[in-house]
């Protein structure tokens, strides 16, 4: 299942150049470049030729060039050069798509061009905000993006899957939740009051005794989710919003689906605190790499028993509240864009 009508981002900024990169996103080839002035294109990656993946060609200017037999194709798709032929086909053209650089990634609409507003690209201001110090990365995973965007707003899993980084028993068992359901957003707050740190917000904080700690997750469709997450000295007013004398951070996270066992995952992690310090932003990143690399390995396995259960049974639990509440907001937009393909195909 794909929402094909919203932005998703291909990839970093620093990915693409003047080199062909391909990419599989939705469950389509595409081939995505700079132009010599540095704008970004993404083309469907397909010679209209002899269906050779385009980004296995060259740029030649602004053109791309298929390494086949060299027709080139202009940033608009269409052909613009046949070697040994003059006359160009008005069939020789490729598909094109939205691309919007912002946040320090490469946005792509996949779906009907006319409605690609880049007004309504997800805000994640904090990669690239001064008043942040922030780094984000990629992971390629070998699961449904689905099954990434469930871990995210279930946060109970921290207390056995990140023990030795973020996550520690308070989170399961001292947690107070809150689930907030909009047309197309849900917000799950959590809130841990007077209890330990975990290992991570001691390195990074320099806590000695209990803390408040929050939790707040964003969701936004189609795979959106921005946390908000932190922890001061308990007892300091952190739940009446007197975030002193401890840590804020931005988790970040955009899934892209790849195809509908595999997907893109673009992440970043931002704090307000030594936002100056190279050195804090690299600590920060490495201790939130090292447990994104773990929930990677929980998506794999699911992915896989999924694969060798056919249709298996499932129960919910309390903390699915969230889960539950974004997968019928994705259920019911998907129906709505089906059916408005539909009308629009009669």
């Amino acid at each position: 299942m794909f929402l094909r009508n919203y932005w998703y981002v291909a990839a970093s900024d620093a990915e693409i150049g003047r080199s062909p990169l391909g990419r599989m996103i939705l469950g389509e080839p595409i081939v995505l470049f700079r132009t010599e002035q540095g704008a970004p294109v993404a083309f469907e990656d397909r010679c209209a030729h002899r269906h050779l993946p385009l980004s296995m060609g060259k740029l030649v200017g602004d053109a791309l060039q298929c390494h086949y037999h060299g027709l080139r194709f202009g940033v608009d798709g269409r052909c613009v050069r046949i070697p040994g032929q003059e006359h160009i086909p008005n069939g020789a053209r490729v598909r094109t798509y939205p691309v919007v650089e912002r946040y320090h990634w490469i946005w792509i609409w996949m779906g009907d061009p006319a409605l690609a507003d880049p007004a309504t690209i997800t805000d994640f201001h904090w990669l690239d905000d001064p008043k942040w110090g922030a780094k984000s990365s990629y992971l390629h995973v070998e699961a449904n993006w689905q099954l990434v965007v469930d871990n995210l707003l279930d946060l109970t899993h921290l207390a056995f899957v990140h023990d030795s980084t973020i996550g520690n028993m308070a989170l399961a068992e001292h947690a107070k939740v809150k689930v907030d359901r909009g047309p197309n957003s849900v917000v799950v707050t959590r809130w841990i009051i007077d209890q330990e740190a975990p290992p991570t917000f001691k390195k990074v904080g320099g806590f000695s005794g209990n803390v408040d700690r929050w939790q707040i997750v964003d969701f936004a469709p189609p795979a959106f989710l921005r946390l908000d997450v932190g922890a001061t000295p308990t007892g300091t007013g952190a739940p009446e919003g007197k975030r002193v004398g401890g840590i804020g951070m931005r988790n970040l996270n955009a899934i892209t689906p790849e195809t509908e066992t595999t997907s893109h995952y673009f992440w970043g992690q931002a704090h307000d605190f030594d936002i100056n310090d190279p050195a804090t932003t690299e600590k920060i990143f490495e201790q939130i790499r090292a447990a994104f690399l773990q929930d990677v390995e929980v998506f794999s396995a699911q992915q896989r028993n999924l694969k060798l259960f056919a249709n298996p049974a499932q129960i919910d639990i309390a903390a699915d509240a969230g889960v539950i509440a974004a997968r019928r907001i994705l259920g019911r937009l998907y129906d709505q864009e089906r059916a408005a393909a539909r009308v629009a195909a009669e």
